[in-house]
């Protein structure tokens, strides 16, 4: 049986990592970014052309830190951001910035997400607390509807990672890479049937 932890230890044991143990939060951005990009690789989904869905939250800052990755390793990737980048978080605000130099497309989000093979969410992870309606709503579902294979950083957009139920829209992954524990909600309710295959990352994050 998967070890698995609730939305408030997993934010304890971020909050543990950066504060007293003193790791960072862009490091642990890295780490994530580089632990689902591989996964990416390793579980071969087709990156002809990728679309990374990012929030302006942190679960949006892994988002665009596995784009510049991706574009390191010469995969074709665009970002859609679901709000101002003057709304992002500082880690975030700061993927961002380091994104541009690199030369990646970071566009409105929009529901044309039509043409591309694989779509990485990133859009809300672990920090929803609302059930998902509106733009987001109908960006969740162009996602869910396009042809392509959807992989979730974290969390599933729209699932509730304590109880394994959607709030609202939801995202419907095939894969799911979270980070240091699984969470509750991946193993209770309709979680599996929104995580896919899920894999457990070790980025250095632990509860004490």
């Amino acid at each position: 049986m998967v070890e698995t932890i609730s939305v408030a230890q997993a934010r304890q044991a971020d909050q543990f990592t950066t504060q007293t143990v003193g790791i960072p939060a862009m490091v642990l951005m890295e780490r994530a970014a580089l632990a689902a990009t591989q996964r990416l690789f390793t579980e071969k989904f087709d990156l002809s052309r990728v679309l990374v869905f990012a929030g302006t939250g942190n679960n949006g800052g892994d988002g665009v830190a596995i784009a510049r990755l991706l574009h390191l390793r010469g995969v074709a990737v665009t970002v859609m951001l679901t709000g101002a980048e003057a709304q992002a978080s500082v880690e975030t605000a700061q993927q961002l910035h380091i994104l541009h130099h690199y030369g990646v497309p970071v566009v409105p989000a929009t529901t044309a997400v039509a043409g591309y093979t694989t779509i990485v969410d990133a859009i809300f992870g672990i920090g929803l607390n609302r059930p998902v309606a509106g733009k987001f709503a109908d960006w969740v579902q162009a996602i869910n509807a396009a042809p392509a294979a959807v992989f979730a950083v974290d969390v599933p957009s729209g699932l509730n990672g304590d109880t394994g139920e959607p709030q609202g829209a939801t995202i419907q992954a095939q894969a799911t890479s979270t980070f240091a524990y699984a969470k509750q909600g991946f193993v209770t309710g309709q979680g599996q049937q929104y995580t896919g295959k899920l894999f457990v990352e070790e980025i250095g994050i632990y509860l004490p």
